[in-house]
């Protein structure tokens, strides 16, 4: 997620700088963006100086204290003393101007905010994955977000060509929040022995999504998928309708994560 944004970034000629603390997943990002770029070159939808300038818009590191940055956008996983851990260190290194921003998908914002100086340059800016291709993104407010940071967010991802969503700090935000019972009553359905995972996409799709809910999971982190829905039941006090699978959990517990692992509910070739 964190390298599809960057894309979107460095493409619209912004300085990009790309952290991970993992060298190795530092250099694949880097591998991913590099034959991104040649691959929008080839069908036409860049040209080679287009992707040059792109690639030289980031610079890659897995260095701290090297986030000194205008804006700071976090997505790492889904967990709030992790997330709060590292704006601390972000906050510490920069100035009180500096804003700073989580992708996340269903950690409150304003939780997130409690642990971090000038709680007003805090906000959401929740991507889609995969961010490069999806256009919506939701700016969303934490009880303490500045108006003026919101709007300037917003006006800032509306130039890399994305379309802008303003909300509420709410579990979820919107999108997840409706969009959680694709994944939850699909899992249901396998549960319960109606249908199988192949089916069970191959009729939505037919229904007219883009992708079945099994193949989708497998995108976006069949971990990271558990880990939302996982938040939002306990963000909504258990309420029945955001149950975590067990089906999914025992994928989690298993390492099959989708495509990033080579194998979810379906296998793929790394």
């Amino acid at each position: 997620m964190g390298a599809g944004i960057a894309q979107i970034t460095a493409q619209a000629g912004y300085r990009t700088l790309l952290y991970d603390v993992n060298v190795d997943m530092l250099q694949k990002a880097q591998t991913g963006l590099e034959k991104t770029w040649q691959a929008l070159v080839a069908k036409g939808k860049l040209t080679q100086e287009q992707a040059a300038k792109s690639a030289a818009n980031v610079n890659y590191t897995t260095q701290a204290n090297d986030l000194v940055c205008d804006l700071v956008i976090e997505a790492i996983v889904e967990k709030l003393p992790i997330k709060q851990e590292f704006f601390k260190t972000v906050a510490a290194i920069n100035s009180s101007d500096t804003i700073l921003a989580t992708n996340t998908s269903s950690i409150p914002v304003t939780q997130i905010a409690a642990a971090v100086p000038q709680p007003g340059r805090f906000l959401g800016i929740h991507f889609f994955n995969p961010a490069p291709v999806m256009k919506l993104v939701e700016i969303i407010s934490g009880a303490e977000t500045d108006k003026a940071i919101a709007d300037y967010c917003t006006t800032f991802i509306a130039s890399l060509g994305k379309t802008c969503v303003q909300a509420a700090d709410a579990p979820g935000f919107i999108v997840n929040r409706v969009a959680r019972h694709y994944y939850v009553e699909a899992l249901k359905i396998l549960e319960e022995g109606v249908s199988d995972v192949q089916a069970i996409d191959t009729l939505m799709e037919n229904s007219g999504f883009k992708m079945g809910p099994f193949r989708l999971m497998d995108l976006i982190g069949v971990d990271t998928n558990f880990s939302v829905t996982s938040s939002m039941y306990n963000l909504f006090h258990q309420d029945g309708k955001f149950r975590p699978s067990r089906i999914q959990q025992q994928k989690v517990d298993a390492g099959h994560h989708g495509r990033k692992t080579g194998k979810g509910f379906y296998t793929y070739e790394k």
